[in-house]
């Protein structure tokens, strides 16, 4: 049968009660409920408590374990989490039965991963065993408790609303044996039939791949992206709580953002590299190899077709969307650089050591410029080794953010000299600018308190006045309201 297999965000997970009648059930009937494979991530927090905050690097048990030397400050960290899990699903079960099932799985999994911690811990006292070595499967190990305890109160929610739901879980769980990722999915879903029965599946999946060691908290896509690659899926679904648009609706106004409506793999890796994936750039190439579109829509607008992404160039050039980043300059200046080899090849063996993400780069002669997608601290080492290495170069970091106009067809629509203009017509100043052959993306160096007006008004020239000169606004153009 023809199936497609969806992911829900962690955001949205926190309010799966509210998408039961809607994204999952509304107006299909019988006929139309099955055929769906759902992935979903942990709910909205949980993963911060287990490994640390995303944003603000707040530790959380996984941080707290590998700090940790006599005291247990990891095991307050862990009850922690068991208390957030069940007020997690408390604010989403209504029935008594299915909260009681619930509590006993979270204390289940969380008192199991304290054992095994505990004895971890004990184990690596003995000067033979380090715990260094095994902090990647303490990693992941946490990891998959998030994903195994939204799966499974989903599917308890689901059954309970007459839904033949099934708790898949991929998180291998007192499983023995190594198996690949491939093999992992096929034999959880050796004998589950998607005609009849809706498979809710964890996001993380233990493998011998290890998935954290190169994505990190990425895993969650990686998983969705094969398991619709491997079973033949005709559309791989992700639900999130927006429309992808022209623009932060929040930045240049309710009812001026577009929504994007059909776009492609290429714009979907410009998102990326600016910090607003659509989807991680491996399971975008999973998908893309086996020529499995990708549709992203609003979780809770589930009548709207969102936005699909497939390979198709577009019908005429255009640009599709602006957005920002707040970047770090890194420049190198050495007078005698020009005319000698290995300068770039030394400072991105540094950057690659400290794990730094590279968003772009401009060099002339004598100087080097990398924008960087990092922390200040992690900067500061960086200097430190190049200096090391470089001793009479002049190396200097600056605050900056970078715009960019994205599209799959940029060509003969002047994006770089218009948008200079524009931004120049508000007052403001653009520090660099680059364009590549390609013709998918612009990118506007400008100082931090810029980035807002400059996108704005980057939008209002190459979206906005393009949209008011069209007679007709299709459908893929609706516009976008803003967040509340």
């Amino acid at each position: 049968m023809t199936h497609t297999v969806e992911k829900i965000g962690g955001t949205s997970m926190s309010r799966v009660n509210e998408l039961v009648d809607t994204l999952f059930t509304g107006g299909r009937g019988a006929a139309g409920l099955y055929g769906r494979v759902f992935v979903v991530s942990a709910f909205g927090g949980i993963t911060n408590l287990l490994l640390e905050h995303k944003k603000t690097g707040e530790p959380g048990v996984y941080a707290r374990f590998a700090d940790a030397e006599s005291d247990h400050g990891w095991h307050e960290a862990l009850s922690r989490v068991g208390d957030e899990m069940r007020k997690a699903h408390e604010a989403v079960l209504e029935n008594a039965g299915d909260v009681t099932q619930a509590d006993a799985f979270v204390a289940e999994r969380i008192e199991g991963a304290r054992n095994c911690l505990i004895d971890l811990q004990r184990l690596c006292s003995y000067g033979h065993f380090r715990l260094a070595e095994h902090m990647l499967q303490i990693r992941e190990l946490l990891s998959g408790l998030g994903e195994a305890h939204s799966a499974f109160v989903t599917a308890l929610l689901l059954q309970r609303g007459g839904v033949n739901a099934r708790f898949v879980d991929l998180s291998g769980w007192r499983d023995e044996g190594d198996v690949t990722l491939e093999e992992r999915i096929s034999k959880a879903l050796e004998d589950v039939d998607p005609a009849t029965e809706m498979p809710i599946v964890t996001g993380y999946a233990q493998c011998v791949e290890g998935l954290m060691r190169e994505f990190d908290r990425g895993y969650s896509e990686v998983t969705f992206s094969c398991l619709a690659a491997l079973t033949g899926a005709s559309e791989a679904i992700i639900h999130k709580e927006f429309h992808l648009s022209s623009a932060d609706p929040k930045l240049v106004g309710a009812g001026v953002a577009k929504k994007l409506g059909h776009t492609n793999y290429d714009v979907a890796d410009q998102m990326s590299n600016m910090g607003m994936e659509a989807i991680h750039p491996k399971a975008a190439k999973t998908l893309r190899q086996a020529d499995v579109p990708l549709r992203v829509t609003n979780a809770f607008e589930p009548e709207d077709p969102g936005t699909l992404i497939d390979d198709k160039p577009a019908e005429s050039p255009a640009v599709e969307m602006i957005t920002g980043l707040d970047i770090i300059a890194l420049e190198v200046f050495e007078q005698d650089m020009v005319g000698v080899k290995g300068y770039d090849a030394s400072i991105l063996e540094v950057l690659t050591r400290h794990d730094v993400r590279i968003v772009s780069k401009t060099s002339n002669a004598n100087t080097i410029t990398h924008y960087l997608d990092t922390s200040l601290t992690v900067l500061k080492r960086v200097e430190k080794d190049l200096a090391r290495i470089y001793p009479n170069a002049e190396i200097s970091a600056r605050l900056l953010s970078m715009a960019s106009a994205i599209g799959r067809d940029l060509k003969g629509l002047s994006v770089l000299t218009r948008g200079l203009q524009a931004i120049a017509d508000v007052g403001l100043a653009s520090l660099g600018a680059s364009q590549g052959p390609r013709n998918v993306d612009v990118q506007f160096i400008v100082e931090r308190e810029d980035l807002k007006p400059v996108i704005s008004a980057l939008h209002k020239v190459l979206i906005e006045d393009k949209s008011a000169k069209q007679d007709n606004t299709s459908k893929a153009d609706k516009p976008i309201k803003a967040a509340a």
